[in-house]
């Protein structure tokens, strides 16, 4: 930042009044993030009730499209905000009520998930519109009128079928919604569980490394179902979990140090006490943080005397 812009800042910082107290406020809270996160969910709500998608042109003898359309889901929308939203907050929320770790720690926790499936959302949403790759079960959905073409390109206007959201959801397969949904909430899950239970630490018993995989099993599953039902091919479902799953540690990473990290379990300072979200790994050296074969037992991080590997050779 130039100086005179810093000192500006300073300036409107250290200024009485609403402007000078609202900056502060701004400054050490995470007003920002809500802001954000508001933001982001006007923009869901606006692509899902205005939002029309993308009609790429296709041919009724595409057998790619031909799949039967299933009335009934293997894993429906509620069940699915069940499966990837209730059960992982209810899980952060038993954890914190059990553990009681403090309330920023609990809060940093909360927000990072909702912003996780908030922002997913929003993201797979936006893509699935402006791409408009029509679903495997898409003939099924449109109803073609007889005497449509089997062998040229058509357009949705020669389907029959009048419920409107069948038939235009026919064209949002890509990426999977329900695979990134269920990716950034259990994923978001499985990565704060890693990060709790040190699976990074060497020499880290099994069943916390199972414990932490557990929430990427569930979402795996709930991803195959996606195939099983002829909504999305494997092409859509991949890329829905990895969006997911990225989208998922990329918010994680904004309030936890990464698993790597031996104070992983901890998260970044509330902004109030001199935040230091960017002051991370990357101003250390390399490595300095890291867990060490030494590193066994998890209560006595701050206790117990290390030496790194190579200072025994």
């Amino acid at each position: 930042m130039p100086a005179s812009s810093h000192r500006r800042s300073n300036d409107v910082l250290q200024s009485q009044g609403f402007i000078g107290a609202a900056a502060r406020f701004w400054q050490r809270s995470y007003a920002s993030d809500y802001v954000g996160l508001a933001m982001l969910i006007t923009g869901w709500i606006v692509i899902q009730f205005f939002g029309d998608p993308f009609h790429r042109m296709f041919s009724l003898d595409n057998l790619a499209i031909q799949y039967p359309h299933a009335e009934i889901e293997r894993v429906s929308v509620p069940w699915l905000f069940i499966y990837a939203g209730a059960i992982p907050l209810g899980t952060i929320v038993a954890w914190a009520i059990i553990f009681q770790p403090g309330g920023h720690k609990s809060h940093v926790t909360i927000l990072g998930w909702f912003i996780s499936l908030i922002l997913t959302l929003f993201i797979t949403d936006l893509i699935k519109n402006a791409v408009g790759r029509p679903r495997p079960d898409l003939i099924a959905r449109c109803k073609p009128a007889p005497g449509t073409p089997d062998h040229q390109l058509v357009t949705f206007e020669v389907c029959t079928e009048e419920n409107h959201h069948v038939l235009h959801d026919g064209w949002r397969s890509f990426p999977s919604g329900h695979s990134s949904f269920s990716f950034s909430g259990l994923g978001y899950l499985a990565i704060f569980l890693a990060g709790q239970c040190h699976v990074f630490r060497p020499r880290t018993d099994l069943a916390r490394v199972l414990l932490a995989l557990a929430p990427f099993l569930g979402a795996a599953l709930i991803a195959i179902s996606r195939c099983e039902d002829y909504r999305h091919d494997v092409y859509d479902v991949t890329t829905g979990s990895v969006l997911g799953t990225l989208v998922a540690y990329y918010t994680y990473r904004r309030y936890y140090p990464p698993l790597r990290s031996t104070k992983c379990a901890t998260p970044y300072p509330n902004p109030s006490e001199g935040f230091g979200k960017v002051k991370d790994e990357e101003g250390m050296v390399r490595g300095a943080n890291d867990f060490e074969l030494e590193d066994i037992e998890e209560g006595d991080e701050g206790d117990e005397e290390r030496r790194p590997l190579n200072s025994r050779r």
